[in-house]
C-alpha cells in the first residue's frame, strides 16, 4: 500500500437538519480543503457493519481496518479494558461501563453523569465491593468510563448488556445457560455499586460490550494511531500500531487539530500508514449540537488543506454516522473520500452525504474499504 493518512471523524455522517435548510452538519459546513480533496480524488459511501440495533466505534473501527466483525465478534469491554491497561486473561469478561445518574425508581436521568471527568474517588469506591468466587478489576477509561474486568471460574460473555440506550435493560440478562452464572455476579455488583455510591456524583454504572479475551491477526503495514481518547489508542494497540502522543489532543471541539495533522504528516518517513482520529464530531451530535459539529469540521477543514498536492494516498471517512437530532449512533452511509495526486477524478464536487454517492467507490461495505486502498 502507498503511504496513507487515514483520517477518521468519529461520528462524521448525519441526517439533514431543519435549522440548516435541510443539510447535513458536514454538507452545511464550509470545507473548501475537503471538497478539493474530493475533487482531485474518488468518493463514495460505506454501509456501517454493526451486529446490534446500531453501530458502535468499536465495529466500526475494526471493519475500517479490514476485521470482519462477524469472525472477531469484539465488543467493547474488550478494547476498553485494553485501553485502561488491563492485560485480559483467557476466561476474563471484561465491560464498558458509564458512571451515570438516575432517580430512586431506577430511571436514567444522564447516562453519562454530566460527561464527569474526575471518578478517582469513584473507583476507589467500587474497589471496596467484593463478590464471591470472583476478582474485579476497576479502572478508569478516561472521563465517564470506565473498565469492569471479572475474572474466576466458569465465567461467560454470553451475558445482555445494561444500558437501555443499547437495546438492554438496567439488569443483566444471560443470553444462553452459559451466562446464568456471570449474569448472577454482574447483577449483585451492580446492585453493591448503586449503594457505595448513592451519595455521589455519579450513583449507578451502565455497563455494556460483555467480552472475553480476542486474538487478533495484526494490521500488516507498518502503522502508527494518533488519538485523543483511549479507546481508539486501544483499538490501534489491540492490532500491533503504535500509538504517539501528541500535546494537547484531548479528543474534545478544542483538541489539538493543527499537532495531529502536522505529527501524521512529520512521521510518514517512519510509518506507512497512520490512523489520525478525530473524536468531537461524535460526542457533540450526541448531546445534539449540531451546530458545533459543524464548526468543529471546519476547524479541522483548515488543517486538513496541509495534506493537498503531496504524493500519498489521503483517506477521509467516519467509523458511523451519529444523528444530531436523535442524540445517538445511526445506521447512515458514511461519507469517504480517498485522494492521491495520481489516483484520477470523479465527478463528485464536494465533500458530502449526498455527493459521495456519486463517486466511483460507489457503496460498499467498510470491512472492503481496506482491500480497495
Amino acid at each position: 500500500m502507498k503511504k496513507t493518512i487515514f483520517l477518521v471523524f468519529d461520528g462524521l455522517g448525519d441526517e439533514p437538519i431543519p435549522e440548516f435548510g435541510n443539510k447535513t452538519p458536514l454538507e452545511y459546513a464550509n470545507t473548501p480543503n475537503l471538497d478539493l480533496l474530493a475533487q482531485k480524488g474518488v468518493c463514495g459511501l460505506l454501509k456501517p457493519d454493526f451486529l446490534g440495533v446500531m453501530p458502535t466505534s468499536e465495529e466500526g473501527h475494526y471493519s475500517l481496518f479490514g476485521y470482519d466483525i462477524s469472525k472477531y465478534k469484539i465488543k467493547r469491554g474488550f478494547v476498553t479494558a485494553i485501553s485502561a491497561n488491563i492485560d485480559l486473561l483467557p476466561g476474563d469478561v471484561a465491560f464498558r461501563g458509564n458512571f451515570a445518574i438516575v432517580d430512586n425508581d431506577l430511571n436514567i436521568l444522564d447516562r453519562r453523569a454530566g460527561r464527569i471527568k474526575d471518578t478517582k474517588e469513584l473507583i476507589e469506591l467500587l474497589r471496596s465491593i467484593k463478590i464471591e468466587g470472583v476478582d474485579l478489576i476497576i479502572k478508569s477509561a478516561g472521563e465517564y468510563r470506565l473498565a469492569v474486568v471479572f475474572r474466576g471460574d466458569n465465567l461467560s460473555a454470553d451475558v445482555s448488556d445494561g444500558d437501555p440506550h443499547y437495546g438492554g435493560t438496567m439488569k443483566i440478562k444471560a443470553l444462553s445457560g452459559r451466562g446464568e452464572y456471570t449474569a448472577l455476579k454482574v447483577n449483585e455488583f451492580l446492585e453493591k455499586s448503586h449503594e457505595v455510591l448513592k451519595n455521589s456524583k455519579a450513583n449507578y454504572i451502565l455497563l455494556r460490550g460483555a467480552s472475553e479475551f480476542v486474538e487478533l491477526p495484526k494490521f500488516k503495514e507498518k502503522s502508527c494511531c494518533i488519538a485523543g481518547k483511549e479507546l481508539y489508542k486501544g483499538i490501534a494497540s489491540s492490532i500491533g500500531m503504535d500509538v504517539l502522543n501528541v500535546l494537547g489532543a484531548d479528543g474534545t471541539f478544542e483538541t489539538n487539530i493543527k499537532a495531529k495533522i502536522e505529527k501524521a504528516i512529520n512521521s510518514l518517513d517512519d510509518y506507512d500508514f497512520i490512523f489520525v482520529h478525530l473524536k468531537a464530531a461524535d460526542s457533540l451530535a450526541e448531546d445534539g449540537d449540531y451546530i458545533r459539529k459543524k464548526e468543529f469540521i471546519e476547524r479541522a477543514d483548515i488543517e486538513i488543506g496541509k495534506l493537498i498536492d503531496k504524493d500519498i494516498l489521503v483517506v477521509v471517512t467516519g467509523d458511523h454516522s451519529t444523528c444530531s437530532i436523535k442524540k445517538s449512533h445511526c445506521s447512515l452511509p458514511i461519507p469517504v473520500l480517498v485522494y492521491n495526486s495520481k489516483l484520477g477524478v470523479d465527478d463528485v464536487s464536494s465533500f458530502s452525504e449526498k455527493e459521495c454517492i456519486n463517486g466511483k467507490i460507489g457503496e460498499i461495505r467498510q470491512v472492503e474499504l481496506i482491500g480497495k486502498l
